[in-house]
């Protein structure tokens, strides 16, 4: 686990540019909000608009990103003063939060920006939970958050928007279908059942804190996909706020509020939530519980007791989510697996052909971008692929192919860094035996995406002026010829399994 969050490759250091710019980002929100005189409820609201802001929208371009920015306060802050209305009616208070999470879920079928302002809706309810917001206070905590969100967007597309230099994030098409027959619409009445199971044991084990159980569910949900995938996020989500809770036990409760070194230390979190989202959940989700510790503890109640109770309140959500996902229209991810595998090798090709034209003399090619694109895709085959390769999965023969095939592409993806670091230091040089590589590699693509095709033998290696290019290129050849064995075989059953 600490392997695979802080020794994964980082192409184009997106990652940590990430995290730095959150932090930037976020802090200044909190600044402006404290500067201005806001309480420190608000400034607390005011950060978590400022972190959703630039965790959640992923728009493919910037200008998306900008307008899905600016949406937000249109999605979150009429949820924020309903939560706020219905503190003093439990029932109404419960059914309004369903209805939320249901629609926040369903929301998604909007692509990117629907995703963004469904999870910016659900965590204003759940905001106003956390904070105790009341109506009285929405003037301050809706300037905080227009504040905040002005902060953070200055940060982003204007003093560091890295995203001008990199080619469109990449989107999975359209869903087809109507009603059921969509996965979203599965999935928000999944996320609603899941979600009432955690409200109502939540509410069970505290009358105070269940709003916890409920965020345990909703989180589980976003960005999976299947049955499968949610199932692995559960437990990641379990382990992740046990391991939070020890190291807030060991580092936020002796702090005793103390305000400077617990700014310093969620600056920290905000790091490693953004550093580590893409690879690893489980240290995503450690990071998010020791900040909710130190958060906890600058609002004056933290106390082992309450961490304690995290867990279990994050036990029952994750619990809820599973029962939703087994019991209550099931989604399967064969056809989602093979579309991003699919990506990932069209990704292949175009890092390829991009370094081979730096090497032939263009220099406006630069395959950087399209190494940060291959790794953003090899994440959502591995995110696919997870519930196969569980320690837990008894499917054997699945999990071994679904290991072969996942070795095989971080393969393709190492040799791409490889060829992309020769074209970024060597000088121009054309040798058509580059050029013949690189087409063979296209034919290789094209036959393992185009069902019935056949994959030729890769050419034999020869030196000469681009001989570590070319290396790279052959090694590219041999993975993909070996890749044809686990996804064109007849006979074989589909990888995830229905």
């Amino acid at each position: 686990m600490l392997k695979t969050a802080f020794v994964a490759p980082d192409p184009g250091r997106i990652r940590l540019r990430s995290g730095l710019r959150a932090v930037l980002g976020i802090g200044a929100a909190v600044a402006l909000c404290g500067l201005v005189g806001h309480s420190l409820v608000a400034a607390v609201i005011g950060g978590l608009a400022a972190l959703l802001a630039l965790f959640t929208v992923l728009d493919p371009t910037v200008r998306g990103q900008a307008v899905t920015t600016a949406l937000l306060p249109a999605a979150g802050l009429p949820v924020l003063a309903l939560a706020a209305g219905l503190h003093d009616y439990p029932l109404a208070r419960d059914a309004a939060f369903l209805a939320v999470t249901g629609l926040g879920v369903y929301a998604r079928r909007w692509g990117p920006r629907g995703h963004s302002l469904g999870v910016f809706a659900f965590m204003m309810f759940f905001a106003a939970q956390f904070l105790h917001a009341r109506l009285a206070q929405l003037p301050e905590l809706y300037a905080a958050i227009a504040l905040s969100l002005c902060a953070s967007s200055a940060v982003r597309f204007g003093l560091w928007c890295y995203e001008r230099r990199l080619p469109p994030a990449v989107t999975p098409a359209p869903e087809p279908g109507r009603g059921l027959a969509r996965a979203t619409t599965r999935q928000a009445v999944q996320a609603t059942v899941g979600a009432a199971f955690a409200l109502a044991l939540g509410q069970a084990l505290s009358h105070e804190r269940w709003y916890w159980a409920v965020g345990a569910t909703w989180w589980v949900f976003v960005n999976t996909t299947s049955r499968g995938e949610t199932l692995v996020r559960g437990f990641r989500r379990v382990l992740g706020t046990v391991v939070g809770v020890v190291i807030g036990l060991v580092v936020a409760v002796p702090l005793h509020a103390a305000p400077v070194p617990s700014a310093i230390l969620i600056a920290v979190c905000v790091f490693g939530i953004f550093y580590t989202a893409a690879v690893s959940y489980t240290w995503m989700m450690l990071s998010v519980t020791v900040m909710a510790g130190l958060l906890y503890g600058l609002l004056g109640v933290l106390d082992p007791a309450l961490l304690a109770l995290r867990v279990a309140e994050t036990a029952v959500g994750a619990v809820g989510a599973a029962l939703a996902v087994l019991l209550v229209l099931p989604v399967t991810t064969h056809a989602t697996t093979d579309a991003w595998i699919q990506c990932a090798l069209r990704s292949v090709h175009a890092c390829t052909a991009t370094a081979a034209a730096r090497l032939r003399g263009a220099a406006d090619a630069d395959p950087a971008p399209h190494v940060a694109e291959l790794e953003a895709l090899l994440g959502k085959v591995r995110l696919s692929l997870a519930p196969l390769l569980h320690p837990l999965n008894p499917l054997s023969a699945r999990k071994a192919r679904a290991r072969r095939v996942l070795a095989l592409l971080d393969d393709c993806a190492r040799e791409v860094r490889g060829l992309a670091s020769i074209a970024a230091d060597a000088e121009a040089s054309h040798d058509e035996r580059l050029t013949a590589a690189c087409w063979r590699v296209e034919a290789a693509v094209e036959a393992l995406t185009t069902p019935g095709a056949a994959i030729g033998d890769p050419a034999a290696h020869h030196g000469g002026v681009v001989e570590g290019a070319l290396a790279h290129v052959h090694g590219l050849e041999r993975a993909l010829v070996q890749l044809a064995e686990p996804l064109q075989a007849p006979t074989r059953t589909p990888l995830p399994g229905a």
